[in-house]
């Protein structure tokens, strides 16, 4: 549980990041939601043998948390932590596709493995785009960007409480577990049948305390409309953000980018 608790702490501690002042932060959630959706776009637009030319596209989230003032160990650590599903969806892409598609030397690369390389990159670079957007925008402001944007009411709405009742789920799921551990005694309350049993307390739990705070929200007027303290304001600047690094993922898209590097390269050398 104390891990647990731990994760919770870190995450929150992403959508505190968020509240920053720096020329990231101070950009309209549009513009950086409409440029993220671009760059997921292009990224997973590739062939599912690509690999070289996706690591241009790592640019984009470098550079972004860079002028955000995110810290760079922290993203990675949020990255490890979801990364068992990006390795568990590809794992047997190697024992699948068993024909040779590259040689280095000797050595014999199938091609299986270099699909599962794409796979394993492009996860990375889209959950690093996502944790970079949520650590420059919160999560409050992106449901209220994606609303302004034309997309409903109630999808906008149902995402922020899906993200938001997450921390009432793991907050419940923490205090039921310490409750356990100190009702037990040596092996005492820890065979399948308590956690079965505290499974369906934790959804009567967290149903009743989901009624609670909509209550609550009710009574101080919510309508089901996102709303923010920051009034969205699309200016010059935005604009030329999102144009700007548009045309740079679709050049990235278009173009192989480190060949034709090599390329260039090779040709000074000779």
């Amino acid at each position: 549980m104390a891990s647990l608790e731990h994760e919770i702490h870190e995450f929150g501690q992403l959508d505190q990041l968020s509240y920053q002042d720096t020329p990231i932060h101070r950009l309209d959630p549009r513009a950086k939601v409409l440029t993220t959706l671009v760059y997921l776009v292009c990224v997973v637009s590739f062939g599912k043998y690509a690999v070289l030319p996706l690591l241009p596209f790592l640019l984009f989230p470098v550079v972004i948390a860079g002028l955000g003032n995110l810290p760079t160990g922290f993203l990675f650590r949020k990255l490890l932590a979801v990364a068992p599903f990006a390795i568990v969806v590809g794992i047997f892409n190697p024992l699948l596709d068993t024909h040779i598609a590259l040689r280095v030397g000797t050595l014999g690369i199938s091609a299986g493995w270099i699909s599962y390389a794409s796979i394993l990159l492009r996860f990375g670079l889209t959950t690093l785009a996502a944790l970079v957007l949520i650590g420059t925008t919160s999560f409050m402001a992106i449901c209220a960007a994606i609303e302004r944007m034309g997309a409903p009411d109630v999808f906008a709405t149902q995402l922020l409480f899906l993200y938001r009742y997450t921390f009432v789920l793991a907050d419940e799921v923490v205090r039921m577990g310490r409750a356990r551990a100190l009702r037990s005694f040596g092996r005492h309350g820890m065979g399948i049948r308590v956690y079965s049993n505290m499974l369906g307390h934790l959804l009567l739990r967290t149903y009743a305390r989901a009624q609670r705070i909509y209550l609550a929200m009710t009574c101080r007027g919510f309508d089901g409309q996102v709303r923010i303290l920051r009034t969205l304001h699309l200016s010059t600047r935005d604009v030329t953000f999102t144009l700007g690094w548009s045309a740079v993922f679709v050049a990235f898209r278009l173009f192989n980018v480190p060949l034709v590097l090599g390329q260039f390269i090779t040709g000074l050398i000779t």
